[in-house]
């Protein structure tokens, strides 16, 4: 038994370790500075802010010709200038109202960087499995990780039991 448990530790980890190793360097990728589109912070100045958010909103409704099913809407500093991002669903694509004028554009392609940080760290990727491949592998990495403290509890019951050591065997 414990053999096959080893095995399947050992397979599990194989399966689990490739999807993690994309998640953590898109993570890493995202904390250096300016790695990623949009990575600079500035201060917003407040004083350049003129349009509304509801404004804003309906210039990117307008933009796109429907109701966007916008779930944030954020006010920042781009390019020097003060803007607000609409962003829908889960923030894959996006538009941006300036907010001086009003004028609405979308979001420039992402660069490669870019682009791997959004598909690797959130499974973009995966269109609608993504909830899907995330609860398969969160499944797996359970998994993986309860074969490992079963391994190790029946190692150091092993080891620690007086007795049971192999030169106590022979």
């Amino acid at each position: 038994m414990n053999k096959f448990i080893y095995q399947s530790h050992l397979i599990l980890g194989a399966i689990v370790s490739v999807p993690l190793l994309a998640w953590a360097l898109s993570g890493f990728l995202y904390a250096l500075p300016n790695t990623v589109e949009g990575g600079t912070v500035e201060k917003i100045d407040a004083a350049r802010v003129k349009v509304s958010p509801a404004d804003a909103m309906a210039n990117a409704n307008e933009l796109s010709g429907k109701m966007l099913p916008t779930t944030a809407l954020t006010l920042l500093m781009k390019d020097g200038r003060p803007q607000y991002q609409s962003i829908g669903g889960l923030g894959a694509d996006s538009i941006f109202v300036d907010a001086e004028t009003g004028q609405a554009a979308f979001s420039k392609p992402p660069t490669l960087k870019t682009r791997f940080f959004r598909e690797a760290h959130f499974y973009f990727f995966a269109g609608s499995w993504q909830v899907i491949l995330l609860l398969i592998f969160s499944a797996l990495a359970t998994l993986s990780a309860l074969t490992g403290i079963y391994l190790n509890i029946v190692h150091w019951g092993r080891v620690l039991r007086p007795g049971t050591s192999k030169e106590a065997q022979t």
